[in-house]
């Protein structure tokens, strides 16, 4: 019998999402380039999912590099682009998580009333560096 070799990005996509509808899964699972959220450090387990994914969700949308406010626009991940269905109504999801997208209060204001034009960043898809620090 052959083993059926598997990707995060098949695990993300191909299972999980067709299984489970919540957003939270890209921030958990996705196929670690640079551009996509940072894989956890620990397992998930069932006792902490509901934690686990949401500190996922706070780590990415607080991440400055990945979603920020700049000259009146949220620009944020091309992640919200791609996979809008997941997030829509996409306005009001980042309304929810004002408080992770800036610190300036006008800017929570403007993204919580849904008064923000959205950019999408370019996406880096180079692989995540896995250099050991260990001497060879």
């Amino acid at each position: 019998m052959l083993e059926a070799r598997r990707s995060l990005d098949w695990i993300e996509h191909e299972t999980l999402r067709k299984h489970y509808r919540d957003p939270r899964i890209h921030y958990a699972v996705n196929c670690a380039s640079v551009g996509c959220p940072m894989l956890r450090e620990e397992a998930y387990t069932a006792e902490r999912l509901q934690a686990q994914l949401e500190d996922q969700a706070r780590r990415f949308l607080s991440d400055r590099s990945r979603n920020r406010m700049r000259d009146g626009r949220l620009e944020v991940s091309k992640i919200f682009d791609w996979f809008r269905e997941d997030f829509e109504p996409r306005l009001q999801y980042f309304a929810r998580h004002a408080a992770l997208l800036t610190h300036d209060a006008k800017e929570h204001n403007a993204i919580s009333e849904g008064r923000v034009r959205l950019a999408f960043l370019d996406y880096d898809w180079t692989l995540n560096d896995s250099r050991s620090s260990s001497q060879r």
